[in-house]
């Protein structure tokens, strides 16, 4: 009974890490295939034909990832983002999501998708819980889309999903990611923030960011928040907006007219670090505390090992409260810090983790 007791007031303090972060987010990668190949994310060169992927066994099922996601729950997490490669992939993503929006605790479950499936899926995914909706999209000129989706995208259709998930009706609201590159597509930005204005879609402007090792990532790429802002300001008058919740990755902006609002996600010139909240699984089961993360812990083994064992929830909500204390992720701050130096670590690849 004692034993009991201690378990439970254990639960009952959520885990920080050693800069003191909580443990609020969860990032689930259901998916490491993708149906586009976005040179920064997938490039072509790498993941041709003959790449393996993950098999179906060596992926998580669904009812490891909502244990995992219950147990997280219990840790603190209120916060679901279902990520890939591309999730919409995954044949039966509505049953995960209804499975998870259904979870104590769990308050938020959204999805990062490029857009293609959504007239497919977005009337299902909404009525199984899903909230909130965001739609990676880095150009409206046809060539400039051709070029950063590896040539496998459809702008007519990724623009049809955005229609059919604001059709939907998600209560959270829908997004655009737009991932900004110097000389590639930075000079359309406006033309997606004009698309959008007056719809109620709110467009977020990326960082070009070092994820992964190979994307052939140069300083020089990355065009800063602040230079965006500017550019944005002298066509559309801009008004900063108070965060909704600590750790919120982007800082937000309100168009003075009223047509909306905007973000920007400044990974490289303004890193947030230090309010980071976010965990991230990859579809075959590891765990990361990093979106630069080197490695992971394995939990497929814990969960398959243990499967019939009325004591594995246990062990697997130990082994997630101990990695998250034992963290101390600040890798963008690291980078700003030694800018110049001449090689980084192996990180992992974003098709893997989740963006």
């Amino acid at each position: 009974m004692e034993n009991d007791q201690n378990s439970r007031a254990a639960r009952a303090v959520p885990p920080v890490d050693q800069l003191g972060r909580p443990l609020r987010d969860l990032r689930i990668s259901v998916m490491d295939r993708c149906n586009f190949r976005c040179p920064y994310c997938m490039p072509e060169a790498t993941y041709h034909e003959g790449f393996r992927f993950l098999g179906p066994k060596e992926r998580l099922d669904f009812d490891e990832i909502e244990r995992v996601a219950r147990m997280a729950a219990e840790l603190g997490v209120t916060k679901i983002r279902l990520t890939g490669g591309e999730p919409l992939l995954r044949p039966g993503l509505p049953d995960l999501v209804r499975r998870l929006s259904a979870l104590p605790g769990i308050d938020d479950v959204a999805l990062t998708t490029n857009g293609v499936l959504l007239p497919r899926f977005a009337p299902a995914l909404r009525q199984a819980g899903l909230r909130r909706v965001t739609v990676s999209l880095d150009s409206l000129d046809p060539v400039v889309f051709a070029h950063m989706s590896g040539g496998r995208g459809d702008l007519p259709a990724v623009l049809e999903g955005v229609d059919a998930a604001c059709a939907a009706g998600f209560e959270g609201g829908v997004k655009i990611n737009t991932v900004v590159q110097r000389g590639v597509n930075d000079a359309g930005v406006p033309d997606i923030l004009a698309r959008f204005r007056n719809t109620g879609v709110t467009v977020r402007l990326i960082e070009y960011m070092d994820v992964g090792n190979r994307n052939g990532w140069a300083r020089g790429d990355v065009v800063p928040s602040s230079e965006l802002r500017a550019r944005i300001a002298a066509l559309w008058p801009l008004e900063a907006l108070p965060p909704r919740y600590r750790g919120e990755v982007a800082r937000r902006y309100r168009y003075v007219d009223g047509a909306g609002e905007i973000g920007f996600v400044s990974s490289v010139s303004a890193p947030f670090c230090g309010a980071c909240s976010r965990a991230r699984l990859s579809s075959d089961g590891k765990l990361y505390t990093c979106l630069f993360a080197t490695t992971g812990t394995d939990l497929r083994t814990l969960l398959r090992a243990n499967a019939g064992d009325g004591g594995s929830d246990e062990r697997l909500r130990a082994t997630l409260s101990q990695v998250w204390r034992h963290r101390a992720d600040r890798y963008s701050e690291e980078r700003t810090l030694s800018a110049g130096r001449k090689s980084d670590p192996e990180k992992i690849e974003m098709h893997y983790i989740g963006g």
